[in-house]
């Protein structure tokens, strides 16, 4: 057998919000040059079409509360693959590094002598846009909180008592599962009547978005059928008619 010409490499890139011109052009490129690339549920799988002859897409997808392939599963693999065909690509939804455990597997490539290269994604807050929500608005937001629904023991991030207490707009990730304790935080803490928004698959053809007060987005994502994977945005920048004007 040959030896490998290549020096091994591990590189991370994000896939965008799903709609697959969202990727960006250097991701892109590199799926057409590449000879394995390990791939998440979130990644629309026609970027698969772009990959050359040959090129070897294993799926190690996590579907949420369901199925998945466990992360030191994922790790062997990267290992494998970087030493035996040289270059590997790991492709995420959206942004590796944001809830994307994408420096997890940086770190571990790191430690067995793999070169590792980073490469940015669309995250799916910013494809709120598309539906007339800005996270930031001037006189109305001037910042973001950005959190996580579900910690790794599978409670609620306590940050989320201090982004309420804030102006901000929050944006939180994986949340669907808790959106009824999410709800009744914000009724408890006197700000029932928030104006929030559910955004489920925001740049594909299938998308659904509900809008509403945070006490009232229960029963309005139950009414509309929509689980995970769906972002919750809440704060004035979901209603528009707050916006005019200002």
């Amino acid at each position: 057998m040959a030896a490998l010409t290549v020096e091994p490499e591990l590189i991370v890139a994000g896939a965008g919000a799903g709609d697959p011109e969202l990727i960006t052009l250097k991701a892109y490129k590199l799926l057409q040059e590449v000879p394995v690339v390990l791939y998440d549920n979130l990644v629309n799988k026609s970027l698969l079409d772009y990959t050359k002859p040959g090129c070897e897409n294993i799926y190690v997808g996590k579907l949420p509360y369901g199925d998945y392939t466990p992360q030191e599963q994922i790790h062997e693999l990267i290992k494998e693959k970087a030493f035996s065909k040289g270059r590997v690509l790991r492709l995420k939804g959206g942004d590796p590094f944001i809830f994307g455990r994408g420096f997890e597997e940086i770190l571990f490539a790191r430690q067995h002598g793999i070169k590792t290269t980073y490469i940015p994604g669309i995250t799916s807050m910013q494809a709120s846009g598309l539906y007339d929500i800005p996270l930031t608005f001037r006189n109305i937001s001037e910042s973001i909180w950005v959190v996580t629904g579900t910690k790794k023991d599978g409670s609620l991030s306590a940050d989320l008592q201090l982004a309420i207490q804030s102006k901000a707009t929050v944006v939180i990730y994986m949340g669907m599962k808790k959106l009824p304790e999410i709800a009744s935080i914000y009724l408890d803490k006197g700000y029932g009547d928030m104006p929030a928004a559910i955004i489920h698959y925001a740049s594909l053809p299938y998308h659904k978005l509900v809008k509403g007060a945070i006490k009232d987005l229960p029963q309005l994502a139950a009414e509309q059928h929509i689980t995970h994977p769906a972002l919750i945005i809440i704060g004035p920048v979901t209603n528009t008619d707050l916006l005019v004007g200002t």
